[in-house]
Formats: C-alpha cells, sequence, structure tokens
C-alpha cells in the first residue's frame, strides 16, 4: 500500500516537473521586427537588443505563460539619423522609457499549432492588454544546439494607443506617417538546462 501511494506520488511529481518547460529566448536565432507606412512605401525596422522566456506547457499549451522585453535605445531601421530621431521625445523617448515590455496573461489555442496570446505591454509608459497570434513551429533536440523550440509572433498596433502621436502634414494634404505599426517577432528558444537524452 504504501508502495502505492510512493509511486503515485513520484509520477504526479514527474508529470509537474514535464509541465513547466522553460525556455529563454536565442537573440542569435530570433529577430523582432515591425514595419509602418511613410509617405506611399513601407519602411521597416528591428531592436536589436531582447530578451525573453517561455513557460510552456505542452500537455495544456493554455497555461503557458511568456514574457519579452525590449530595450528600445537598440531600434535599428538601417538608418541612423533616423534611428537618432527615432530614439528622441518625438517617438520611443528611449532615455525616459528605456525599455518596453509584455507578459502574458491567457492563451487560447486556435488549432494545434496557432494560438492567440493576451498579455500587457507597456509601451512609451503605457500599458495596454494586447493579443498576439502566435504560430508554433516546432521542438527539435540536437546534441550540439540543445532543446529548442520556434514560434512566429505578429500582431499590429496603433501607435497613439501608446502616446507616440507625431506627424506631419503633407503640402497636398494627407500624413507623412501611419498610425499602424505592424509587428512581427520570430523567436527561437533554448531550454534551460541539458538537452534531453
Amino acid at each position: 500500500m504504501k508502495r502505492a501511494a510512493l509511486a503515485i506520488v513520484l509520477s504526479l511529481a514527474a508529470a509537474s516537473l514535464r509541465a513547466g518547460e522553460v525556455y529563454s529566448i536565442d537573440k542569435n536565432h530570433s529577430e523582432a521586427g515591425f514595419a509602418i507606412r511613410h509617405l506611399v512605401s513601407t519602411v521597416h525596422g528591428r531592436f536589436n537588443d531582447f530578451e525573453g522566456t517561455v513557460d510552456i506547457d505542452r500537455a495544456k499549451p493554455e497555461a503557458s505563460t511568456v514574457t519579452f522585453t525590449v530595450k528600445t535605445a537598440s531600434i535599428d531601421t538601417a538608418q541612423a539619423d533616423r534611428d537618432k530621431d527615432l530614439r528622441t521625445a518625438q517617438f520611443f523617448d528611449v532615455e525616459k522609457f528605456p525599455e518596453l515590455t509584455f507578459k502574458s496573461s491567457k492563451v487560447v489555442a486556435k488549432d494545434k499549432d496557432h494560438y492567440d496570446v493576451t498579455g500587457a505591454l507597456t509601451l512609451h509608459g503605457v500599458t495596454k492588454e494586447v493579443t498576439v497570434q502566435v504560430a508554433a513551429n516546432g521542438f527539435v533536440t540536437d546534441k550540439t544546439f540543445g532543446d529548442r523550440a520556434g514560434f512566429d509572433v505578429s500582431t499590429t498596433l496603433n501607435r497613439k494607443d501608446f502616446g507616440i502621436s507625431w506627424n506631419k502634414t503633407l503640402d497636398a494634404g494627407g500624413l507623412a506617417l501611419g498610425d499602424e505599426v505592424k509587428v512581427q517577432i520570430s523567436i527561437e528558444a533554448v531550454k534551460k538546462g541539458p538537452a534531453t537524452k
């Protein structure tokens, strides 16, 4: 009887350990990008300094969580003068708001590989609840690279919702910048600890 009880306790403990698999974002194989309309074209940019963790419950995905932090000064649009402007108080105001953060609060499965992840996004000193679309790209185990998981994340934000409202009226009418910012994040994350044998 005692042996049976001990076996049950050990199996529950093992299940608990398997439930939460913590992965850290591998910045060298991930990208945090965005795009916004400028005049009659689309300008693309990225942030080069970011980090995050994903606590994955494969058996119960809705119990998974994610946190993501970006250093706003790392903005990079491949044009130095423009990046300098984007760091000023007219836009990201990086000295006052050095980070943007996302912390999930809910995960809803759309199908086995696609999820809506809702959480608190703090940007430019403003916190809003947003929902991002996540595509799970699978898991891989390798002796060299370890245990890894991949995700593609996308959403569209209105920059004015976060107090970034600068614009310029054109001579012929209309505005220089669009309000909507398309966000595209590609994540490769590595499991903390040794690879699964």
